[in-house]
């Protein structure tokens, strides 16, 4: 389990094809210490399994549903992604609850300058939308955020960047067009199957 708040940005040092379906290098030279094979890390919001270390850097292995689900399979090398460590069940809980288990990859439609900060208007993909509120919680690339607004007509919702969020995490580079993972608050999802019943 995760909490959304990104501990560092890593680097993509490679992304290739092996026998086990797709591997990748990630440079993590502030989390490396506390990483051993075997573990969890939340690479752009999906929960990865590290494979492999070696010095700063961890390896870990992505089939093809996480490929055809997130935005993993268009990272290329240099490219910055953001890294999480699993919180423990006695730990802080500061943003929501995170499983890393993305749900989509969606485009982001519009960042607008704001007096502290960035809009950015993100596409919302139509079997998503009924899980998405005002207010409610969402994670995008892993990063627990506020939805600040929802516009069920053009099938997208915003969130707000404070600069503490733009400075610590891959969201400073967003631009229209940018391909960002989402997740549905965990909570919405199951009062959302429960009513369908």
């Amino acid at each position: 389990m995760f909490t959304g708040l990104i501990e560092e940005v890593g680097r993509m040092l490679w992304i290739r094809a092996t026998e086990r379906g797709t591997e990748l290098q990630i440079a993590a030279p502030a989390l490396a210490d506390n990483i051993s094979i075997g573990d969890s890390v939340a690479v752009n919001g999906c929960c990865l399994t590290v494979v492999k270390k070696s010095g700063h850097a961890f390896f870990a292995d992505i089939v093809p549903e996480t490929l055809r689900r997130t935005n993993l399979g268009a990272l290329k090398v240099g490219s910055r992604v953001n890294l999480e460590l699993p919180t423990a069940a006695n730990g802080l809980l500061d943003g929501h609850l995170v499983k890393g288990h993305v749900d989509a990859h969606a485009t982001v439609k519009r960042v607008k300058q704001a007096a502290a900060g960035k809009e950015v208007e993100i596409g919302l993909p139509r079997d998503l939308g009924r899980l998405v509120a005002e207010k409610g919680s969402i994670a995008v690339d892993g990063v627990s955020l506020t939805v600040a607004a929802v516009d069920d007509a053009k099938g997208t919702f915003s969130v707000a960047l404070i600069p503490h969020t733009l400075a610590a995490t891959i969201a400073h580079e967003y631009k229209p067009g940018s391909s960002v993972n989402l997740e549905i608050d965990v909570i919405a999802r199951y009062v959302a199957r429960n009513l369908h019943r």
